[in-house]
């Protein structure tokens, strides 16, 4: 009884006949996949997206250096903070926990540790001027990008509220806070259908942020030029409350950058993606705004 041999030859032609033949199965099974690739972010969008990071950093680092020039927010003089800059008891606070002496040891002056962490430091109001400038008109620049890139690419439809934003709104809420325990869980938890670009909480954020930065920007310039622009600084009734809008509406905008990182972690990676390629991929046979 004689038995059949195969050849090296043979093994591998057949080996390269069944990596074809499940290529082709993927492929089909791709196929049926109820998912279509739809545009979403036009270049210019991304483009300025990516950029605004970095130029919001840069006019944080350089505003509060201006900042601790004459600082908004004070209380009353106190040892150590006559000016009584609020900032400076926030770096006190801080020290000890990340690392610092307390200020009572005497072995190392907190009083700026906030500015010199997060700032060009203290007594650099000259430099922080100059390059805040730098920043800001590049922010502006990159706010036209970002504009004219909604307008061409049609993105700005996207944004306008709707009437179903409260209760799509309540329902990512809850997809939010069930992604993590579902994940260590190892328990599938679907994302809530979503008909448009954005879900309700994105097209809020993506709504306020704009409007904030030219809260910024117009701040900006009552404070720059209260003698030439008095109408703006009238807008926001004087020099002061300019100020304090400045600053409020630069808080948001740089405390929003954590929680949207974490969100569009949490929203997957198609998200992410989109942000990129300008692509992503949709349901088959549902609406993309």
């Amino acid at each position: 009884m004689s038995t059949s041999t195969v050849t090296p030859a043979t093994a591998r032609a057949n080996a390269r006949a069944a990596a074809r033949a499940a290529a082709r199965v993927a492929r089909l099974a791709r196929d049926a996949e109820p998912v279509r690739v739809a545009s979403k972010h036009t270049l210019l969008v991304r483009l300025s997206h990516w950029i605004h990071v970095p130029l919001l950093v840069g006019l944080i680092v350089t505003g509060l250096a201006i900042y601790w020039a004459a600082p908004v927010f004070r209380h009353a003089p106190t040892p150590g903070n006559p000016r009584g800059d609020y900032l400076v008891d926030i770096g006190r606070a801080l020290a000890p926990l990340m690392g610092g002496a307390p200020a009572r040891s005497g072995a190392v002056d907190t009083r700026f540790w906030l500015y010199d962490r997060l700032s060009l430091g203290p007594a650099q109001l000259a430099n922080a001027l100059r390059l805040h400038w730098l920043f800001a008109y590049l922010y502006m620049l990159c706010g036209a990008l970002y504009v004219v890139g909604l307008v061409r690419g049609g993105g700005w439809r996207a944004l306008m509220p709707r009437v179903s934003d409260p209760a799509e709104a309540l329902a990512m809420i809850r997809y939010y806070l069930g992604v993590v325990p579902h994940a260590l869980a190892r328990k599938p938890w679907p994302h809530p259908p979503i008909g448009g670009k954005y879900n309700a909480l994105q097209r809020g954020a993506y709504f306020t942020m704009p409007l904030l930065g030219l809260l910024v920007v117009l701040s900006g310039w009552a404070m720059h030029h209260p003698a030439t622009l008095p109408w703006l600084e009238r807008l926001f009734v004087n020099y002061d409350a300019a100020r304090i809008v400045h600053f409020a509406c630069m808080a948001v905008l740089g405390a929003f950058m954590l929680p949207h990182v974490i969100l569009v972690a949490a929203d997957g990676w198609d998200t992410f993606r989109s942000m990129i390629t300008g692509w992503s991929t949709r349901l088959k046979g549902t609406h993309h705004g």
